[in-house]
């Protein structure tokens, strides 16, 4: 851990999210903890530090970079078909114990996540986005772990990756702030968030609060950014169906048009002894969003076996639009200007310029190392 740290630290750069303090002190902006970091120490998710009065931040390097679909992030709305460049880093703002990403996430925080200063891969802003050319993505996504932690990293790499005509995402658990969120909009296209529970002792248990996550939401869609919801469902945890109308209310406030993804745990981390969700508690999940008002729900993890909750439907006609198992697409029919070809409503999303070059069961496996 400790080496892990040092050549981490050896890379890193000044930031810009950040306001200087008396005595000395730094107050983070990248996340809603807002750290207030004497000299020598760290911020809540040990990627970030006070040096002499300065906070420095990560730079210059992946811990790991892949090419998947984006379906896989997830995103269904957002350039669907497409190949999305993957990069991530260390750490995380959060300790969820549930986490699947848990040995890059807690690298600094978990002994047992054994990383040393040898995985860091490093790399320039132009080493990336000239990897992701050459891999045919037509998205560059920061995830893995917290991106918010690493944001001025991030938009470094999407500037350049902006003037190669390709997109940019971040997949974040969503503890933003408003300077963050306003320093990212742009240089930032696609913003998926991952709403947890809305029980407030248990986001503290993770590391946060709810709060500057429903707002965060609600920023990041009034700034133009296309924004979807992920709430992996856990039994016993956050399946009531009470706290699910809750949180599909919550979406469905911001707009009725942001998709909401509720997905399959699987025993992992510090929840082993936890129950897979089951498709029927998935079933219930979607329904229940669909009750709350939203026109976009679907459910994952469990390919082939949620039916139609799994596709991309007219909410107003009922047409079949895109039809999906898994992260592969079998069939691709909105039009050019985002529309159903059958009734022409909109359809809410970003989507390809050329329906025609939508790539449809190109996909077998999750995604391929790249770096």
């Amino acid at each position: 851990m400790a080496g892990l740290r040092s050549a981490m630290d050896a890379l890193a750069v000044e930031g810009q999210l950040y306001d200087r303090l008396p005595e000395g002190r730094v107050r983070c902006l990248a996340c809603a903890h807002r750290c207030n970091i004497r000299p020598g120490q760290r911020g809540i998710c040990q990627v970030r530090f006070n040096k002499d009065g300065t906070l420095y931040v990560p730079a210059g390097y992946v811990l790991s970079a892949a090419t998947d679909p984006i379906e896989k992030k997830p995103f269904f709305h957002f350039l669907p078909g497409s190949t999305a460049f993957t990069f991530g880093m260390p750490g995380c703002n959060f300790h969820c114990s549930f986490c699947q990403n848990w040995i890059s996430s807690q690298a600094l925080r978990d002994p047992q996540a054994v990383l040393h200063g040898g995985h860091l891969q490093h790399a320039t802003a132009e080493q990336i986005v000239a990897a992701a050319v050459r891999s045919g993505a037509k998205i560059i996504a920061s995830s893995y772990n917290e991106p918010l932690i690493t944001t001025e990293w991030a938009v470094q790499i999407f500037k350049l990756a902006h003037q190669h005509g390709l997109k940019t995402a971040f997949v974040s658990n969503g503890y933003a702030t408003v300077e963050c969120l306003n320093y990212l909009c742009p240089h930032l296209d696609g913003f998926k968030v991952d709403l947890k529970t809305l029980d407030e002792a248990k986001y503290r248990s993770l590391g946060g609060s709810l709060a500057p996550v429903l707002e965060s939401i609600q920023t990041a869609h009034r700034l133009g950014l296309w924004v979807e919801v992920v709430t992996l469902v856990i039994p016993g945890y956050n399946d009531d169906p009470q706290e699910l109308l809750g949180m599909g209310r919550s979406v469905a406030a911001v707009s009725s048009d942001i998709p909401w993804h509720v997905t399959a745990f699987h025993p992992d981390y510090q929840m082993t002894d936890t129950i897979a969700t089951p498709a029927d508690t998935l079933q219930m999940a979607a329904e229940i969003g669909q009750e709350a008002g939203l026109k976009y729900v679907y459910a994952g993890n469990l390919p082939g076996r949620l039916g139609k909750l799994e596709n991309t439907l007219c909410p107003k006609c009922g047409k079949l639009l895109i039809e999906r198992t898994g992260f592969m697409l079998r069939r691709y029919e909105i039009t050019a200007d985002g529309n159903c070809p059958q009734c022409g409503a909109a359809i809410a999303g970003v989507w390809p310029d050329d329906p025609g070059e939508v790539e449809t069961g190109g996909w077998g496996l999750p995604g391929r190392p790249v770096w």
